[in-house]
Parts: structure tokens; C-alpha cells; sequence
């Protein structure tokens, strides 16, 4: 099956045969805004959950605060993203309730990702054991 030039100087060297929603051999276009993020959970068939960090500005005390944007993404079988990639994800119209981006590119693994995911999940469980001793 060929593949789509889809734009934004990003091709797939692989085909998805069977997947009509990928923008490579499927019947989607992409358009819209763009976002370089972390998959954070790929356990869905073909939908991974990518989160990037941004940085309000908050006016009354001249200061920033870090926030997250977590979205559902199309994971093509050409690109196959899993947890700790860097990825690029573009808007596409709306694929199913919750997805609106599909991702077109794998940009390598984000440092240190089992690490940082390691420590979160020891620090709840041990919040979660002191809560459990207070009762």
C-alpha cells in the first residue's frame, strides 16, 4: 500500500494497511494546531495519552505556575508509540468522543522517563501506607 505525504515535512516509511485512521493511508487529513508531548499511557488499542507542560502566567502575583495538558491520541501501527516517547501529535477532526489529535511522528524517549514514573508510584504508596496507619 503507498503511503500519503501528508505535509509539515513528515512521511511514514511504513503503510498501515486495514487502518482508515491514519493520515498516511487512511481517509483522515490533518490541520490544525500542533503539540510536542510525552506518552504517558499507550494501553489502548491504537490510542495513546500524550501530556506536555506548559506555563501560565498568573496576573495578581506576577508569577508562573506549571501546568499539564493531558490528550487522547490515534497511535497508527506505523509509529507504534510507547511510554517515555517523545512524540508529535496534530489535531485532526474528531475520531472518536475524546480524540482529536492524531500522532504523525516518534522523536526518540524522554530521559530518565522509568525513573520519574518509578518515584511517582513509590510516593503514592507511601502515602497510601500512612493513610492507612492514621485509621
Amino acid at each position: 500500500m503507498k503511503t500519503r505525504n501528508i505535509g509539515w515535512g513528515i512521511s511514514s516509511e511504513k503503510a498501515d494497511e486495514g487502518d482508515k485512521k491514519s493520515p498516511f493511508s487512511g481517509a483522515v487529513r490533518v490541520h490544525g494546531r500542533t503539540f510536542i508531548g510525552v506518552v504517558i499511557a499507550a494501553r489502548m488499542q491504537k490510542t495513546a495519552t500524550v501530556e506536555w507542560i506548559r506555563t501560565v502566567r498568573i496576573p495578581k502575583y506576577e508569577r508562573y505556575m506549571k501546568k499539564r495538558t493531558k490528550v487522547k491520541a490515534h497511535n497508527p501501527d506505523s509509529i507504534r508509540a510507547e511510554e517515555g516517547d517523545v512524540v508529535r501529535i496534530i489535531e485532526t477532526r474528531p475520531l472518536s468522543k475524546t480524540k482529536n489529535f492524531v500522532i504523525v511522528e516518534k522523536m526518540g524517549k524522554q530521559k530518565e522517563y522509568a525513573q520519574r514514573k518509578e518515584a511517582l508510584t513509590e510516593s503514592k504508596a507511601g502515602r497510601a501506607e500512612e493513610e492507612n496507619e492514621s485509621d
